[in-house]
């Protein structure tokens, strides 16, 4: 008896490992199945005869989410999506410089509303897009950018330009993917385009290889050999080669969904509001600080002023947000920030972070109530407990919250004496500021007298885009946008070479209004080029250049402080000439012209109306106006 128990456990134990062997041997056939596309396959068919291509794709997602431009660099890997988009009428803008495309992108984004789209080629094109993408991920603009790359059967085999470009953007974006298979390319692009929109905005990247974006008879004869291989490891490669091939357009052509994707933006409760509302009413001494995030949808900029209007709380601008109440309003305080910001009871921080820009925080009182608010909870309490407490921290979309707030404040009226006090105080600052731009300078131009003019002749319609250190920190206390979304700056990077690329996205999004970009001599550098771009697309800007053959920003400080003016010192180069040799117009400004000042900057302005892009090489000489602007 024994020993029959015995053989019987003894086979049911052989049946156990048989059976777990049989079925371990079966997942990985399935795996193996599924991995190679056969199993998907069974139910989606693989179209060997159509023309189509995954370029066509692309195209189709991008019209149906309002895209109306992309800005690229040209290159093999994405000729598809560029020919594609062109066919559906979205208009391809070809630049100099990849940079330059994702700078044109992200103000597309920021003065649209929508996704910016610029495309790149593999390997150093993805790779020169890199301070581009850093910029619009710290200004918080939903940026698509889409790179070539190698063949999905070559990476890692030594492939042209084909390096791990996901590695590289992870830490930049809120989203990167790469395209595997001509199905995935709808699915993969709505999510993107919709993270990019998401709660806090930013860049997302996506990648696609070669094979996904040409048609599948393209694709075959440079995976499949001419001639049958006769051996049987030539035959199995091959038969592998075939299963890819077909796993990669399964199903490629079925009907998919291309809408855009809904998009989620946090918003204060209605408690959260209230709160505020009575910490408001009691104030005596408010101000609010306005940053970018007030000028992000789904809250129209034109709704935000009247709430800010009828609010009547003095309000300092920053970022996007210059501009915001006008040219002239009693509501923007534009100067003695930090005099205001120790007098004042409660601020509030709507979109604004305390970060090198505020001190960190340290510039605000002890002694006011702090109401932050910020899509980005990180930078809703960037050195908070550090150098500043929030009395209430509330992560939601900040235009949305200011209008709530005046809907909740009807009847409240900002004490008068406040508002007027502060606005005195700009005043006799603006007065002083007038004075030194009378006073002589050394050889050149006065360049607070070049900006006041400027300031003085710039259209209701014009449009700011500032690219520069020194003359662009004078230009900020002077020059004065004329209206919401009418002033682009990089953001908190600091990133110098956005002139190009933000003039080029600007021209094109408000092809009415008169753009402007204010240069520095250094800056003008890094985008010159794009005067070709501008003339090639027939995008009309008006660029100012600062020139003082320097790099003043830097050598304002390094001299007195190190006593060396290494690194710093360019030379009174003749960049109007470079503009007409690009085919624009250029104009030369100098003390031997001043007299003539106002007439130049017609004539420039007239030459921008009738289609040619101009350049005003302004050569200036040094003030002391911007004397220990620079933190250590």
């Amino acid at each position: 008896m024994d020993r029959a128990v015995a053989a019987t456990t003894l086979a049911l134990g052989g049946l156990s490992v048989w059976l777990f062997a049989l079925l371990g041997t079966l997942t990985v056939v399935f795996v193996a199945a599924q991995k190679l596309g056969l199993i998907y396959r069974l139910w989606h068919q693989v179209d060997t005869k159509s023309p189509r291509h995954g370029g066509e794709s692309v195209a189709e997602v991008l019209k149906a989410h309002g895209v109306r431009h992309i800005f690229t660099l040209v290159g093999g890997h994405i000729s598809p999506i560029l020919v594609a988009s062109e066919k559906l009428g979205i208009r391809v803008v070809d630049t100099r410089h990849e940079a330059t495309a994702v700078f044109a992108a992200d103000a597309m984004a920021r003065l649209s509303g929508t996704v910016g789209v610029a495309a790149v080629t593999a390997g150093p094109g993805v790779t020169n897009t890199v301070t581009a993408v850093k910029n619009a991920q710290m200004a918080e603009s939903p940026v698509l950018v889409i790179g070539g790359a190698a063949a999905t059967l070559q990476k890692g085999q030594g492939a042209l330009q084909d390096i791990d470009q996901l590695s590289l953007f992870k830490p930049l974006c809120k989203f990167c993917a790469s395209v595997k298979t001509v199905r995935e390319i709808v699915p993969v692009l709505r999510k993107a385009m919709a993270i990019a929109q998401c709660d806090t905005p930013g860049p997302v990247f996506v990648e696609f290889p070669l094979d996904v974006l040409y048609p599948y008879h393209l694709v075959k004869r440079e995976m499949l050999k001419a001639e049958a291989p006769k051996g049987l490891v030539g035959k199995l490669v091959n038969w592998y080669l075939q299963n890819y091939l077909a796993n990669l357009f399964a199903g490629a052509w079925e009907v998919r969904d291309i809408s855009p994707l809904p998009v989620n933006v946090p918003h204060a409760t209605k408690e959260q509001v209230q709160q505020c509302v009575e910490l408001i009413s009691r104030a005596k001494k408010p101000v609010i600080l306005l940053g970018s995030q007030v000028t992000l949808p789904p809250t129209p900029v034109k709704v935000l002023r009247t709430a800010l209007e009828e609010l009547g709380i003095p309000c300092f601008l920053g970022g996007m947000a210059r501009g915001m109440l006008g040219k002239n309003s009693p509501l923007h305080i534009r100067q003695n920030r930090r005099e205001a910001l120790k007098e004042a009871d409660v601020v509030i921080l709507a979109g604004t972070v305390c970060d090198f820009r505020l001190s960190f925080g340290r510039v605000l009182s002890k002694r006011s109530k702090i109401i932050a608010i910020n899509r980005d909870r990180p930078q809703l309490l960037k050195n908070a407990h550090l150098f500043w407490k929030p009395h209430l921290a509330i992560r939601a979309d900040a235009g949305s919250f200011l209008v709530h707030l005046n809907e909740g404040l009807k009847g409240y009226s900002c004490p008068r004496e406040w508002a007027l006090s502060l606005k005195e105080m700009d005043r006799a600052k603006e007065k002083i500021n007038r004075e030194k731009a009378e006073e002589p300078t050394e050889r050149y131009l006065n360049p607070l007298k070049l900006l006041h003019r400027v300031d003085h002749l710039l259209p209701e319609d014009s449009l700011l885009v500032v690219d520069g250190g020194d003359f662009v920190g004078s230009a900020a206390y002077i020059v004065q946008p004329t209206g919401p979304l009418a002033w682009l700056d990089p953001g908190a990077f600091g990133t110098l070479g956005v002139g190009g690329g933000f003039a080029l996205g600007a021209k094109l999004c408000r092809p009415e209004s008169e753009v402007w970009i204010l240069y520095g001599d250094g800056s003008l550098g890094f985008s010159v080029m794009e005067f070709d771009t501008f003339v090639r697309h027939k995008t009309p800007v008006i660029a100012l250049v600062g020139n003082d053959a320097c790099w003043s920003q830097i050598s304002r400080e390094q001299v007195p402080m190190l006593g060396s003016n290494v690194a710093c010192g360019l030379d009174y180069l003749d960049y109007h000439v470079v503009a007409e040799g690009l085919g624009g117009k250029g104009f030369l400004l100098t003390n031997q012209n001043e007299e003539q000042m106002d007439d130049v900057i017609r004539a420039a302005q007239s030459e921008c109306r009738s289609g040619r892009p101009v350049l005003i090489n302004a050569l200036i000489g040094k003030t002391n106006f911007r004397e220990g602007s620079i933190a250590v």
